[in-house]
């Protein structure tokens, strides 16, 4: 507890008890002079304090032994389904997280696309990329018409003779 709890929640606490530590002010059935404000001076004022409550402060905790509950087989299938159920809802709240992080990765990496467009492009970069993009197609159209045989009897007797021409040269 709070050393000075009149402090802590005004003027209107004065008496000092327990009942008017109560939030809505009604009387508290808990004695008052069981209630500390403070810590033991030593371990024999801790021993009596202990004694007042009922309790035997030498011994300790770990003796207590609680007895087990019996419970029927229901019960434990029905606390098992509730685990269940929370852990199903814990699950559905994370994969709704890691949905949420996938479309803002895409939308992000969309994000970064458009803005690398168009600083390599300036303005309508994606108009120019399609205008690229049919160029070269019609290129490779148009190279795949080309008679490939004509044109290489044609320019191989012109390579030859611009390298003989390079080596008398020299």
């Amino acid at each position: 507890m709070i050393k000075d709890e009149a402090a802590a929640f005004g003027a209107e606490n004065d008496r000092g008890d327990a009942a008017a530590s109560m939030p809505n002010g009604e009387e508290s059935t808990i004695n008052p002079d069981l209630v500390r404000r403070e810590g033991f001076a030593s371990e024999a004022e801790y021993r009596a304090y202990f004694a007042t409550l009922g309790g035997d402060a030498s011994a300790p905790p770990e003796n207590h032994v609680a007895e087990p509950v019996p419970t029927s087989g229901e019960h434990i299938l029905e606390s098992r389904l509730q685990e269940l159920k929370w852990e199903l809802e814990i699950l559905r709240a994370r994969l709704h997280g890691i949905r949420r992080q996938a479309a803002t990765v895409v939308t992000e990496n969309v994000r970064w696309a458009d803005s690398s467009a168009h600083a390599q492009l300036g303005d309508q970069p994606w108009l120019k990329l399609a205008g690229a993009m049919a160029v070269a197609f019609l290129i490779a159209r148009g190279l795949r018409r080309l008679p490939w045989g004509t044109v290489a009897t044609t320019a191989l007797p012109l390579a030859i003779a611009t390298m003989n021409r390079k080596l008398a040269r020299r």
